[in-house]
């Protein structure tokens, strides 16, 4: 091998080091543990509900407490729910919901879901939209 001047070794010296450093800071980032996350969720309770009549009750609109959407996995029973939370169901507005109420009361309750085919201005499309956030329990 023929005789490398001062300059080369330092070059290749430094380059050693570098590469060895390089390799040293990415297998410790590979073997530093990364912590877990997990998620959660469950079906609402009426306990969840509890500090929303609270409020309702000490002066505050009821509205100001209801939530505008649905719950994550939240499922809203179309026999019992007032026009407020017929509202929060995808596709229904102000009109469908009170129509949805005029039915129940003309009709009887609902047996299924199915049965808001009949109520004036939902078609297939919107009841689709409600299957996994309906249900129709007496």
């Amino acid at each position: 091998m023929a005789k490398l001047s001062r300059h080369t070794r330092a070059v290749l010296a430094l380059t050693a080091g570098f590469v060895l450093f390089c390799g040293g800071w990415f297998g410790q980032q590979l073997s530093t543990p990364v912590p877990y996350q997990v998620s959660t969720a469950r079906q609402p309770t009426e306990r969840d509900y509890s500090h929303m009549e609270a409020a309702s009750s000490s002066g505050r609109s009821e509205e100001a407490s209801r939530p505008d959407s649905l719950l994550p996995g939240e499922v809203i029973d179309i026999n019992t729910a007032d026009v407020y939370d017929l509202q929060r169901l995808p596709g229904i507005g102000e009109k469908r919901a009170g129509d949805i109420i005029a039915y129940r009361e003309e009709h009887g309750p609902f047996s299924a879901v199915d049965e808001l085919r009949n109520v004036s201005g939902i078609g297939e499309k919107i009841l689709e939209g409600l299957r996994e956030y309906a249900a129709a329990e007496h």
